[in-house]
């Protein structure tokens, strides 16, 4: 047998890799799976003959080998039939194939059974009546095969297999998160990929409908059109799942970031000014994904209705469309080519009927043909925008309205300029979701601050909203805050000229138009503003009360920041950036009602309010005196009035403490850590924190340096890990005390550790950049850096400040998913010199780059 090992594994290596030559040369998919599945065939039946397998037996191609599809490293699934359970001597010569088939370097999945015992089996099991469905005879006896054939035939119910089939479709979409815009999607098994159209396959042939596209066009269940593009997207996702295949050298079905850059080069995409050449790619893949969805459904729906006739009694809902068994219909086939605006209509009298679960098969299908109808002419007249207008306009359904509509493509249809952007990947490290689906997250967003259910999540927001005339408006804007993404140039100033252009042809008022066109255009303002300046400095906020006019504006782009940074990815918004914009809309509001900007008034308000929350502690009514004479105003504008009170009560009675002082509480916005370092000043200070919390894995959230008159350093810092929620008691008391030794020691500091960067970080590099200049009133320098995150980046970045003897005030700490976009106030004799400050933005850069 050994002899015989050798040359059929030569032959299936060579043989492997001559079909990949080959397809590199023709790139036809088919041609490839086609022959890999005939190599093995031979091979196996060499094999098998090899063995002298017994007379009554048969080997049976089952799963994806036996549909007649071999990928270049799939699985070769295989069931060696009997006609009988096998005796001693029949165990031997089944072991010797099995470990023959395995030396021969397959990745065999392989079952021994009878036919009575697959009967059983695929009872018990769907996956394995499903395998047995796309059986195949390799070689052996045929008739033993027949009669399996026949058996699983009669044994079939295609009724309770296609509701077994759906269950798992559905199961399976939940574990791809039920979307087919993954960033890292799985061509075989994600919502719209090949597992989907193998799902439709199946059950049809379960029913006897038709085991292909041409068949099930030829049965009237699609039409050839439907038939085509199906045909197509199977090609191209077969196309992808081979190149993965030869690049990987291994069964790979995953589009991962490390291969989509080669993958999308392999097809001939390229980086250009605007994209990435794997930015081209996803977007063709999320394309096919979504249309292979839409014709999932109208097929699905068309075999479920084969299967499980209904008696319909239509219901009448207009002239134009009628409800049936809770499904809205179209009351005659050729409605959206006679009547286009029902293509619109359609979506708002699902707004307005909530008990509508959807729309049925004819009708997906007659809306899906017709959508290309959408031109020019549609969009010019008046009664469709005004039906548009009122589908944003609807007291509820609006999220289900225009994510059915992006499905279809009707949205796209409508607004060109977001068709262009459907699908379309954004690796800037933050983004989690395709623009289109990251837009239709803002306006859902939105929504649910309207929605009295939802009402707890953000509490503020819903209180705004629930105020603020014309949430319409804001709807609109979600739509176009990002419309020009991908274009070049400044998404912000593109999109504002779409949407002033979709306002105009609407006719919403100058009033109107006004609000969107400043919302598209600031849209990114009111976060840059809170996360990298100083709220404190009286005149940050003015310049801020300026830009947003008055309180309309600004509740709107408070409404709209809010969801947009909800809208990029789950881990990207935190309470501390909640804080930081409610802060500036409260102190912003203050100033548009007439209050000018006061570090005086700011100052007494802010010590009344800590001595007020003292008193409640009980401390003495002068208590407080010793440490506020140390302490000046900056401290006092930086701090609120409950950390400034609860400091007071941790340090009154410690002011000249000759060990460091350490206290940790749960912070009061509900998220993370706030922790109080009190210690004698020293030029590492700030570095030997950091160094302390790196090698802890906690993330510094924010960090207010103050310098007191009589030397001392108190520091505070905002820190968050996810343990905290659990532990927090054992945490403060773990930092109180460790943090204190630590300062209290005079060891040298290691060095930074070089932190592992995500993979999508590697894939998609970040160019780290450093900015440093003077702020407005030439006291402090503004110190910006940008960088791809990575555990120990602040302790780096310290070092450096520390090597240089520069001064930090503030730091904030933003991180956007996988990039960090730190703002430090800093000062120092080194920053006086040109020559100086070019070493040390080089010294940052290098520490970035590490």
């Amino acid at each position: 047998m050994n002899t015989l090992v050798l040359p059929l594994k030569e032959e299936l290596k060579s043989g492997r890799q001559n079909e990949i030559v080959s397809y590199e040369a023709h790139g036809k998919p088919e041609r490839l799976t086609t022959a890999l599945r005939q190599l093995v065939d031979r091979v196996l039946t060499q094999a098998w003959r090899a063995c002298g397998m017994p007379e009554k037996s048969a080997l049976v191609a089952v799963g994806g080998y036996g549909r007649g599809e071999l990928f270049p490293y799939s699985d070769v699934d295989v069931l060696i039939l009997l006609a009988a359970p096998p005796d001693a001597a029949e165990q031997a010569q089944l072991e010797e194939m099995v470990q023959l088939l395995w030396d021969l370097g397959l990745e065999i999945g392989h079952s021994i059974r009878t036919v009575g015992e697959c009967l059983s089996e695929s009872a018990a099991d769907i996956t394995v009546q499903t395998s047995l469905l796309e059986a195949r005879l390799v070689t052996g006896n045929r008739v033993l095969f027949g009669d399996l054939v026949e058996k699983c035939r009669q044994a079939m119910d295609p009724q309770a297999f296609f509701e077994a089939k759906i269950l798992e479709l559905h199961q399976r979409h939940a574990k791809y998160e039920d979307t087919p815009y993954s960033l890292e999607p799985n061509c075989k098994e994600s919502p719209g990929g090949l597992r989907d159209l193998q799902v439709i396959l199946w059950v049809a042939k379960a029913a006897g409908l038709g085991d292909s596209w041409r068949k099930l066009a030829e049965r009237g269940l699609i039409t050839p059109t439907e038939a085509r593009q199906l045909t197509q997207k199977e090609r191209a996702f077969k196309d992808i799942r081979i190149r993965l295949h030869i690049h990987a050298k291994r069964r790979e079905d995953r589009l991962v970031f490390d291969v989509q850059t080669p993958i999308a080069q392999s097809l001939g995409f390229q980086n250009t000014e605007t994209r990435r050449a794997s930015e081209y790619l996803m977007q063709r893949y999320y394309w096919a994904a979504k249309a292979v969805t839409q014709l999932n459904t109208i097929l699905l729906q068309n075999i479920e209705a084969q299967l499980f006739p209904q008696s319909t009694c239509p219901l009448a809902i207009n002239p134009r469309f009628n409800e049936v068994n809770g499904l809205i219909d179209i009351a005659r086939d050729d409605l959206f080519t006679e009547t286009p605006s029902a293509m619109l209509e359609i979506f708002l009298l699902m707004e307005q009927r909530p008990s509508l679960r959807g729309m049925t098969a004819r009708t997906l299908r007659a809306l899906w043909h017709a959508r290309f109808g959408i031109d020019r002419d549609f969009r010019r007249d008046p009664a469709n925008r005004a039906l548009f207008l009122e589908i944003l306009k609807a007291p509820e359904g609006i999220t289900h309205a225009l994510r059915r509509m992006n499905q279809l493509s009707i949205l796209g249809r409508y607004l060109p300029n977001f068709r262009r952007i459907v699908g379309q990947m954004q690796h800037d490290l933050f983004h989690v979701y395709t623009v289109d689906q990251h837009i239709l997250m803002v306006a859902r967003n939105l929504r649910r601050f309207t929605m009295s259910e939802h009402a707890h999540e953000y509490p503020f927001c819903s209180q705004l909203m629930a105020n603020f005339a014309q949430p319409w408006l804001l709807y609109i804007t979600a739509l176009f805050h990002d419309i020009a993404k991908g274009r070049g140039g400044d998404h912000s100033r593109l999109g504002m000229v779409d949407a002033r252009r979709f306002c105009r042809d609407h006719a919403l008022s100058d009033a109107d138009t006004e609000l969107v066109v400043f919302l598209v255009e600031h849209h990114l303002s009111m976060s840059q503003v809170a996360q990298k300046q100083d709220l404190s400095d009286p005149d940050v906020i003015r310049d801020f009360a300026a830009l947003a006019k008055d309180e309309r504006h600004l509740t709107a782009l408070y409404l709209l920041t809010v969801a947009d940074i909800r809208g990029t990815s789950p881990k990207v918004w935190n309470a501390w950036k909640g804080k930081l914009l409610e802060d500036l809309y409260r102190m912003t509001l203050r100033v548009l009602g007439g209050e000018a900007p006061s570090a005086d008034r700011e100052l007494k308000n802010r010590q009344e309010d800590a001595l007020k929350t003292l008193r409640l502690y009980g401390l003495p009514e002068q208590a407080h005196d010793a440490l506020w004479n140390q302490l000046d105003v900056a401290y006092f504008l930086r701090h609120d009035a409950s950390d400034i009170a609860w400091q007071t009560r941790m340090l009154y009675n410690r002011i000249n403490s000759s060990v460091p002082v350490v206290k940790s509480r749960l912070a009061p916005i509900g998220e993370g850590l706030q922790v109080t370092v009190y210690v004698k000043d020293q030029p590492d200070l700030f570095v030997r924190i950091c160094s302390y919390f790196e090698r802890k894995n906690f993330s510094i959230l924010d960090a207010k340096i103050h310098t007191t008159r009589n030397g001392y350093a108190l520091d505070t810092f905002l820190v968050t890990e996810p343990a905290f929620a659990n532990n927090y008691r054992d945490i403060i008391n773990l930092i109180e005390h460790e943090l204190g030794l630590c300062l209290s020691s005079s060891e040298p500091l290691p060095p930074p550790r070089k932190g592992r960067l995500s993979r999508l970080s590697r894939t998609f590099p970040f160019t780290p950049t450093v900015d440093l200049r003077p702020d407005e009133r030439g006291q402090y320098y503004l110190l910006s850096v940008s960088a791809s995150d990575r555990n120990g980046l602040l302790y780096a970045i310290a070092n450096v400040l520390a090597k240089y003897r520069v001064n930090l005030h503030t730091a904030k700490i933003m991180t956007l998913g996988e990039r960090v976009e730190d703002v430090f106030l800093v000062d120092g004799p080194v920053l006086q010199h040109a020559r100086s400050q070019i070493q040390l933005e080089r010294e940052l850069l290098d520490a970035l780059h590490t």
